[in-house]
């Protein structure tokens, strides 16, 4: 499940504004590299709507199935606002929706035998 926690309006190339959600998934925890100490960690992204800005208020809070899921992408500088070092990223995150079981799955799942 991925929750919606907030909203942005940001402007297209054209220069008209739109909507984004920021998703955030389910807390993980992450081994660090340097030192070998487990941390806590949620993923979020943000998703482009076709709302206005009180419909987007509304929807904080909301859970949606599916996850926020690391995706490749080409090199781009991010910005690390705590120290203001600019490091070079190959990758980002991105919204992947749930395919629900619908009644026919869940009859077969249930079929099964654990013998």
């Amino acid at each position: 499940m991925v929750t919606v926690t907030n909203y942005f309006s940001r402007n297209n190339k054209e220069g008209k504004a739109f909507i984004l959600l920021e998703l955030q998934g389910d807390m993980e925890l992450v081994q660090s590299l340097e030192t070998g100490k487990f941390y806590a960690t949620v993923r979020k992204c943000t998703l482009p709507t076709t709302f206005d800005e009180h419909t987007a208020k509304m929807l904080i809070g909301k859970q949606l199935p599916g996850s926020v899921e690391r995706i490749d992408c080409p090199v781009y500088d991010y910005l690390l606002k705590e120290t203001g070092e600019t490091i070079k990223l190959t990758h980002t995150y991105a919204y992947s929706p749930q395919r629900e079981i619908g009644a026919d799955n869940v009859k077969q799942l249930t079929n099964y035998s654990l013998h």
